[in-house]
Order: structure tokens, then sequence, then C-alpha cells
């Protein structure tokens, strides 16, 4: 089974949990491609695809989301999961008593659901890291205002993803695609 991992990244913490899945994926015995949005261009070898962006201001990075839409038939006949990074911190729960995970889906998902059915999406902690060089003029915009002190407190930095969580949420897309496959093959 040929399986199509694909994201979008700004500073790289997405392109580590795109990594870490195909990594657990070919270790189940998958045969995977890892690949940037910007160079998947045909989705037709594949018979599954894993599809992850990051997450700024409630929404997946344009890029990635203009993929799925082009994309959007192909991707409605074949398995798919979705991923996104973005909540930072080691908090649960935010300050209104709001699960983080939850409050950070982002606003595409809803539209993909109706519209590829994926298997699955997931939202997973990403990484902050202050000091990056902006990407985009909006991070250039907000890059004076990210150093207030304040707002420093208010987005702590670091590296927060799951490791552990990330692959057993791979593991168990290789266990889903296993299941499918004696099936694919009496076709």
């Amino acid at each position: 089974m040929r399986v199509l991992v694909a994201y979008a990244t700004r500073h790289g913490a997405t392109r580590g949990i795109a990594e870490r899945i195909a990594k657990t994926l070919e270790q189940s015995g998958l045969d995977v491609s890892l690949q940037t949005i910007a160079t998947a261009h045909s989705l037709d070898e594949y018979d599954a695809v894993v599809v992850g962006s990051a997450a700024y201001m409630g929404g997946w990075i344009d890029e990635a989301v203009g993929f799925v839409r082009r994309h959007r038939e192909a991707l409605a006949s074949r398995p798919v999961w979705l991923f996104s990074s973005g909540p930072v911190g080691t908090e649960t729960v935010d300050a209104k008593g709001r699960d983080v995970i939850k409050a950070s889906e982002p606003r595409e998902f809803a539209e993909f659901a109706g519209a590829i059915h994926p298997v699955e999406e997931r939202v997973f902690f990403g990484a902050y890291d202050p000091d990056a060089e902006p990407i985009g003029f909006a991070e250039r915009l907000g890059a004076r205002f990210m150093r207030l002190p304040a707002i420093r407190a208010a987005l702590p930095a670091g590296d927060f993803r799951n490791w552990p969580e990330i692959e057993a949420w791979a593991g168990g897309i290789a266990r889903e695609l296993q299941r499918e496959r004696p099936a694919a093959n009496l076709v």
C-alpha cells in the first residue's frame, strides 16, 4: 500500500511531525512518500494520504488549504487523515476553561469533513521559537508586537510536540491501512 504524507510548514515543527508519521508508517511495512505540499502534484499513485499543516490564527497555511481543495475529488476517493500543529505550552485547558486542542482545531477541518470525509483529524501541540526569523508579511508586521514581555509570557517558547502521541496516532493509521490491504488485494 502506497501512502503520501504531505505537509505545509513555516518554521519546521509540522515537518518534524510529518517526518515522524512517515517513519512510523514505514516501520509498519507501508510504502511511504514524504513530500511538502508544494511538491505533491498528483495523488494517482497513492492508496492513502496523510495531510498536515501548521495552523496560525485559527486556520491552516493557505497552500495546504489550496492543496486539499484542488485534490478534493481524489482525496474523497481514498482514506485520508488530517493533522494540524499549532498550540504551544503545557496547559491542556485555556484561561476560559476550553480544551486547548479542541479550541485549536483549524476552521478548515469542518469544511474538509464534508468535502473529503477524512478518517480522522488530529491537532498536535507544536513548537515556538520567539527568536526565529519572521516568515511572510504578517509575521514581519507582528515581530515587534511578539517581543513585548506580556506577549512572550502568554506564548511560551519551546518544543511541545508529544512524540509518543504522534507515533501512536501514526501506528493507528498503519493498523487501519493494514486491515484494508487484504480487501484491496481481492479486487
